[in-house]
């Protein structure tokens, strides 16, 4: 490996996320980024805003408009260019983690599975929500994505933190605190 190859390595070293949250809706992750961010002195960076702001449309819209497939192609997309270039607190939608390219990219990464109840989620998504993935049944859908998704993000967690009940401080706190512990032991 030359110099150029090596400086090349280390400057995407630089620019990996401190932190990747995942979870299901309502797990409180872009609540959770924005503390840890405020925390570190980082930026927070939701994969969901950045496809909006790209798109110029809602994830509803997209969802709508051109369909599931063409917003995970966003997604996938949105989280290969976040992973890359951003230095701060990351965090994905939902479903971002079922793209196996995007599981993938991950291994390497501290990435906290914010996990959420059934219970908490629907209290915190409401049931009249106007997300795309809950059109019908609200309390069911949340429980068939928990039942499908929840091993998928256990799969690529470096740390499992539970929401129920908690403040998204209290959770902020624990992540930053087991990281820290982590860091002194490494």
């Amino acid at each position: 490996m030359n110099l150029d190859e090596l400086d090349h390595r280390l400057d995407k070293l630089d620019h990996r996320p401190r932190v990747v949250l995942v979870g299901p809706m309502g797990a409180g992750k872009t609540t959770v980024a924005n503390l840890l961010a405020e925390a570190w002195g980082l930026s927070a960076r939701d994969t969901d805003a950045d496809i909006e702001a790209a798109e110029g449309r809602t994830v509803a819209d997209i969802f709508v408009e051109s369909g599931e497939p063409e917003f995970r192609r966003l997604e996938r997309d949105a989280v290969a260019r976040a992973l890359e270039g951003h230095d701060g607190v990351l965090a994905l939608g939902g479903g971002a983690v079922l793209d196996q390219s995007t599981r993938a990219r991950l291994a390497g990464h501290t990435v906290v599975f914010l996990r959420v109840g059934l219970s908490d989620a629907v209290k915190r998504v409401g049931l009249g929500s106007a997300r795309p993935l809950l059109l019908g049944n609200v309390r069911g859908r949340i429980k068939a994505l928990l039942d499908e998704r929840t091993p998928v993000y256990e799969s690529v967690a470096t740390l499992v933190v539970d929401t129920d009940g908690r403040s998204p401080e209290d959770v902020a706190g624990e992540i930053r605190a087991t990281l820290a512990d982590r860091e002194e032991q490494a």
